[in-house]
């Protein structure tokens, strides 16, 4: 039985690989040339597979780009879940989900591009649920802030949810400007100090007094990733 199961254990790790192949391709080619002028001969060409082998993973590019989403979304989610989750003060889990999002860029500054960018442009962007997405994250972080009340950390009469969304916000916009250009994202300096600016200016705005102070004693360790430079995408 051993030996039957392994050729398909074998044919189920090449189908994996070659999905994953033909999702990374699609990543590259919505990220240069966007969703309208994606096709779906340039997503074979770049995962250097046949024409037809995307259509047998993915019926569409609606499809390869909801994929995307999904994939990368439910990634980000699952790490910003365990800062939240995890022990730290407010500012210390603040600075933690600014980190977790400006290490996507930093990795893989493309599929940051494209979930930005291309999701809102695309047709298929209106069937993905990222409305639905947005709010669970928005709900998933508001235990911060709720917990911070509690500690006497959060300034009094601010809405839990509302900061939520305000971070999401502000990490979102400040991607924005390094993918558009407007930041260098050549120069790894730039992305810790746009880190630094969207944490601090954050939490100065929620913190109370005392919290707040410490705030502006807090200096930033130097990254181990500092030395190497994202490409430009």
């Amino acid at each position: 039985m051993g030996q039957q199961s392994k050729p398909a254990a074998e044919s189920g790790t090449r189908e994996s690989e070659r999905r994953r192949t033909i999702l990374r391709a699609a990543i590259d080619v919505f990220a240069r040339k966007g969703y309208h002028g994606c096709r779906i001969a340039d997503v074979a060409k770049e995962a250097g597979v046949a024409y037809g082998l995307v259509y047998h993973y993915f019926k569409n590019k609606d499809e390869l780009l909801e994929t995307v989403f999904d994939t990368g979304w439910s990634g980000f989610v699952t790490r910003v879940r365990a800062v939240v989750e995890g022990e730290g003060p407010l500012a210390e889990k603040v600075r933690g989900i600014v980190e977790v999002a400006f290490e996507a860029y930093r990795v893989d500054p493309r599929a940051v591009k494209v979930l930005i960018l291309e999701i809102a442009r695309s047709p298929a962007g209106s069937r993905i649920n990222r409305q639905t997405a947005f709010v669970d994250a928005i709900r998933l972080s508001s235990a911060l802030f709720n917990a911070a009340e509690e500690r006497g950390e959060l300034r009094p009469g601010l809405d839990p949810h509302l900061a939520s969304a305000l971070l999401f916000g502000n990490i979102e916009m400040a991607l924005t400007a390094f993918v558009v250009g407007l930041a260098d994202a050549r120069d790894p300096d730039a992305l810790e100090r746009a880190k630094s600016q969207i944490a601090d200016s954050f939490l100065y705005g929620v913190l109370t007094g005392a919290q707040a102070a410490e705030v502006s004693e807090w200096k930033p360790e130097k990254s181990a990733t500092k030395s190497k430079a994202p490409k430009r995408s």
